[in-house]
């Protein structure tokens, strides 16, 4: 069977699913993840009924600790004698102004992606690390990068644009938007169950531990919370979000330098710096301290704040999309943020909100708000797919 494999790797985690080349089947034949990374590597592959295949403790292989996460991954994928791969897609996150759809990897494509690694620091090394260990592998194999920042070049120029220096901008200091494979994959989806309101004005809240929202007419980004890096914009689970660049510059003069500065605004600021206590929505519901309360009254605050931003971005808002681990699963801070944006006509029904329903707002509101899984592998699948029959036609 011809198949085709999706990698998402991060610095902690490398999920990945095989698909049928064809879409005759929607989910993926298997799907997994590898997290844990580096120290306690444990391995969870399912396959499309959700039955469990691993979940457990693996060992990775001996040699170049980058490079062996991959290397696992492809010695379990020689195990199915049953696939034979016709093509790869990775996940990049930063394709900078210059990759605005999927393209092919090759050297040259390669060196460019990594020229971007500054502006995307923690993201980039680990999204094309897969993508070096598959070439050692399978030196033919054809690879697709596909961007988290391309959805939103459609944005206008004004909103992709900061207050600096031309010279600055032009060394692409810009706003580029991230989630952006996420957001694709909702507006597709949209479009397949309700193309009426997939063409309104919709703002979709990404909302997990890493949290960003999209402003989208006509299935096409407009503005975005994320901007130059992926610190931007909401409170995220150990990233600060919004923060006034003053704040930066007290902090050198008090002596940080730039480590110190990049480890408190990644990995030490948002709900676990707030809290005290965890970077983790479900544990911070669960707790009466009053640092773990703040943390989650501000990460709402925060929200319903840049909701009433995107809102006037589009000059309305016809639709509200919660999606991502927090977005999909947390009824209390749909609630609140839900609450915090009604002066936009923004209402949920309480029952249906804590059923987790596909639509949680009342018959005839003015904003239907919406609950939907998102699936940033599948887009990405769908994606080689239309490049592999692309690429057979013009050969």
């Amino acid at each position: 069977m011809d198949g085709l494999l999706v990698v998402n790797a991060g610095s902690s985690s490398l999920k990945f699913a095989i698909y049928t080349v064809d879409d005759t089947l929607p989910d993926p034949l298997w799907r997994g993840i590898l997290d844990g990374l580096p120290k306690k590597p444990h391995a969870r592959v399912v396959d499309q009924h959700g039955n469990e295949l691993i979940n457990q403790q693996v060992a990775l292989p001996a040699g170049d600790p980058a490079l062996a996460p991959s290397r696992w991954l492809l010695a379990w994928l020689s195990t199915l004698n049953e696939i034979e791969l016709k093509a790869v897609g990775h996940r990049v996150v930063h394709g900078g102004t210059e990759f605005i759809s999927p393209v092919r990897i090759d050297g040259e494509v390669m060196i460019r992606l990594q020229a971007l690694i500054p502006l995307a620091p923690l993201h980039q090394p680990g999204n094309l690390i897969p993508i070096q260990a598959i070439t050692n592998h399978y030196p033919t194999l054809p690879q697709i990068a596909c961007f988290d920042t391309a959805f939103h070049r459609s944005q206008p120029a004004l909103a992709q644009l900061y207050a600096l220096p031309d010279h600055i901008t032009r060394q692409g200091v810009r706003a580029y938007g991230f989630h952006g494979l996420s957001y694709d994959y909702i507006t597709s989806r949209l479009q397949d169950i309700a193309p009426q309101h997939a063409q309104g004005k919709l703002v979709v809240a990404h909302l997990g531990n890493g949290a960003s929202m999209c402003a989208i007419e006509g299935g096409k980004s407009v503005a975005s919370s994320m901007g130059f890096t992926a610190l931007d914009g909401l409170m995220m689970g150990t990233r600060c979000g919004n923060l006034d660049p003053g704040v930066l510059l007290y902090l050198m003069a008090q002596g940080m330098d730039h480590t110190a500065l990049e480890h408190l605004l990644y990995r030490e600021s948002g709900l676990l710096g707030v809290s005290g206590l965890s970077s983790d929505m479900r544990d911070l519901l669960a707790s009466d301290v009053e640092s773990a309360k703040r943390a989650v009254a501000m990460f709402c605050y925060r929200a319903g704040r840049q909701l009433g931003s995107l809102a006037a971005a589009l000059q309305g808002l016809d639709t509200l999309i919660f999606t991502g681990g927090i977005g999909e699963h947390a009824a209390p801070i749909r609630a609140q943020i839900a609450m915090r944006a009604a002066w936009l006509g923004v209402a949920i029904d309480p029952d249906l909100n804590n059923a987790h329903a596909p639509i949680i707002s009342p018959p005839g509101s003015k904003v239907m708000v919406r609950v939907m899984a998102t699936d940033e592998e599948a887009v990405i699948a769908e994606h080689v797919r239309s490049w592999l029959l692309l690429d057979s036609t013009e050969h």
